[in-house]
């Protein structure tokens, strides 16, 4: 069953006629809504270890099957999302955003890629490979794939040496000869900018950082004296929360911080509590700040499959043989189509400059005691933030940074 709020949103943007600002606002607190949605169904399986996923990599895959789903298909994907990209308004909404997530941007690299592996020799339509083409940074590939789970990996390879500038080297290939058409569906994302105001190599040093399990280690630190956007708030049940904001260079995006004031709360009783709403309060509300900011350098990278997560949320017909109806894949609407594998790969990497850091002393932090500190010292949860449109391009967990 879906939350009260979300189903609020399936009748809005099915019909909503027009209004750019309401629709922008609606699809950014769904889509908020379905990040949290997605971490916490990833979240479950990984307790107490460090996770990034990116629900805008997950999302693109799906809105591309729309152009192909029809039946009770369709209607699984749109219940799963929230709405269809069969709206106009909303396609063209979210095309534009695509685009804007895809141009180069001074100091960053935001690399998104998604890829359909379909059977080599099978005729598809001419409309569905126009939307394929036409959709963020999506593409067909053939593969032979007449043996289930076998070219995964290959493809998952293919969309990350893609997602890295080089030339994939052909198609996703295997042997034998298929006895259905299939498909495999592959959604791959990665992050580096270079932050706004720069942490200084120099001041980064080994400080401990509490993990979830309790343990302590020394950790790299990294350090910045800066103006900041910050606030302090409650969540449902009361507890209380610091959420910092660091921006990127060039307006790209801007990761925000959320770590429990109390070092004795644990950041699993925070969890639980968040929603599209409070996110949406919580970073509205932040005023600047001149702070220290201790953050230790991390770098997260995650490779999972979706199918039982997608099975969760209701989407089933898609990966059965005999339910599944992507009739608008191919040349004569044909049956045959299912999604025999989902998977996903998430990485993200803060660090100073991208530069390797050297200790300092810890003196430094001595001479600085009536400035204000955001210390992140313990488990904290971060995600990452499109400035222009609010959307959420990947959100995670750290709890353990040297992992």
């Amino acid at each position: 069953m879906q939350p009260p709020l979300l189903s609020l949103f399936l009748p809005l943007l099915s019909y909503l006629p027009g209004g750019d600002s309401d629709l922008r606002e609606a699809l950014t607190l769904l889509k908020t809504e379905r990040a949290l949605r997605l971490y916490r169904s990833v979240a479950a399986d990984r307790n107490g270890t460090n996770v990034v996923v990116s629900p805008t990599a997950v999302s693109i895959p799906l809105e591309i099957l729309q152009f192909g789903a029809r039946g009770n298909t369709g209607r699984q994907l749109a219940e799963a999302l929230g709405y269809t990209i069969h709206n106009p308004t909303v396609r063209e909404f979210l095309h534009a955003v695509y685009a804007t997530l895809r141009n180069p941007r001074q100091g960053t690299k935001m690399e998104l890629a998604c890829t359909l592996a379909v059977h080599t020799g099978v005729p598809l339509s001419p409309c569905f490979v126009e939307w394929v083409s036409w959709w963020a940074n999506c593409s067909l590939e053939p593969a032979n794939l007449s043996e289930p789970n076998s070219t995964t990996g290959q493809a998952m390879e293919w969309v990350s040496r893609k997602n890295a500038g080089e030339d994939p080297g052909g198609s996703v290939q295997n042997r034998g000869a298929a006895a259905s058409a299939q498909l495999e569906l592959i959604s791959a994302m990665s992050f580096r900018s270079a932050w706004w105001q720069t942490f200084p190599s120099t001041d980064t040093q080994l400080l401990p950082f509490t993990c979830a399990q309790g343990h302590v280690l020394q950790v790299p630190m990294m350090y910045q004296l800066a103006e900041v956007n910050y606030g302090q708030f409650q969540d449902p049940v009361g507890h209380q929360v610091g959420v910092l904001e660091l921006p990127y260079l060039g307006s790209a995006g801007s990761l925000f911080l959320v770590l429990p004031c109390d070092k004795n709360t644990p950041l699993s009783h925070v969890e639980p509590h968040l929603t599209a709403s409070i996110i949406h309060i919580w970073t509205s509300s932040l005023r600047r700040a001149r702070m220290e900011v201790l953050l230790p350098r991390f770098r997260i990278q995650n490779h999972f499959n979706l199918k039982n997560i997608l099975n969760s949320w209701g989407i089933t017909d898609l990966f059965d043989p005999l339910k599944a109806n992507l009739k608008g894949i191919s040349v004569l609407g044909q049956d045959g189509f299912y999604v025999s594998e989902a998977t996903h790969k998430a990485k993200i990497e803060v660090s100073e400059d991208g530069t390797k850091a050297s200790a300092a002393t810890a003196l430094l932090l001595l001479k600085r005691s009536r400035i204000p500190i955001f210390k992140v010292d313990r488990p904290f949860i971060f995600f990452l933030r499109e400035c222009n449109t609010g959307l959420v391009f990947s959100i995670g967990r750290v709890s353990n940074p040297l992992d």
